[in-house]
């Protein structure tokens, strides 16, 4: 893939189909921002050092908005050379393929089969988002940007309406038709993607919670439920902590 997270030069000529997916949430159960952060704590346990800043500015969240806060909880990379981040985010990416749950590598490869231009649109970094959406066979592969250097790093936060910006910038015209992805299909588990399932024929939800499972019997979505690796919230509270301090299994 180059630097736009593509794995090939697009065609003008549009595909059969298409199929995005979120990532985290979606094709695995947890929030992969916590899985790289316990990765790196366990080959670098000095990081660990920069929790209480985070944790200094999680108060402040509401102020700050999800790009800030991901910006503070990034600041556990500062001063990571560029090689490093290269080579821990393709170790992650392998290491993190068994956890994707079985029915959405299966819905997946449906899409593969039949085909379909595979888009992989996530909010977690790019850098390592890349590397999962190589292991895993996507056409193109979206995350956040980040530009590490800067104890708080600079980005720009691929969430929401930004991932139908980005998308409408990167795909050919051709690709779209009456304002929609042509022939497409939508995978998540967040309703913060309900710009990009606006874009689609067809959307599937993945353990949705209960307003995107009403929004979803509303407009006659799929559903997909796969089992979580946690058995209650105290269960997931635990593991969550487990990842924050990296401690604990992956």
């Amino acid at each position: 893939m180059d630097a736009s997270g593509v794995s090939a030069p697009l065609s003008e000529i549009p595909p059969r189909g298409i199929a995005w997916f979120d990532l985290d949430g979606t094709l695995i159960a947890w929030d992969c921002q916590l899985l790289f952060r316990h990765f790196v704590l366990r080959r670098e346990p000095w990081r660990g050092l920069f929790l209480p800043v985070f944790l200094a500015f999680v108060p402040l969240a509401g102020l700050l908005g999800a790009a800030g806060l991901k910006r503070v909880f990034l600041c556990y990379l500062w001063r990571m050379d560029a090689a490093t981040v290269v080579e821990y985010s393709r170790e992650f990416a392998a290491e993190v393929m068994p956890a994707i749950y079985p029915e959405l590598r299966e819905k997946l490869e449906q899409h593969r089969r039949a085909g379909d231009f595979l888009i992989l649109a996530s909010a977690s970094p790019e850098f390592y988002v890349a590397e999962i959406g190589r292991e895993l066979g996507f056409d193109l592969t979206l995350g956040t940007p980040v530009e590490l250097g800067p104890f708080f790093p600079d980005l720009e936060n691929h969430k929401g309406h930004a991932k139908v910006v980005r998308l409408r910038q990167v795909l050919p015209a051709s690709y779209f038709a009456g304002g929609k992805l042509i022939h497409s299909h939508g995978y998540t588990d967040s309703r913060a993607d309900l710009p990009m399932l606006e874009l689609c024929a067809k959307a599937t939800v993945v353990n949705p919670s209960p307003a995107l499972t009403a929004d979803a019997e509303a407009a006659g979505w799929e559903f997909v439920r796969p089992a979580r690796p946690w058995k209650s919230r105290g269960g997931f509270a635990v593991r969550a902590l487990g990842m924050l301090l990296g401690c604990g299994r992956f």
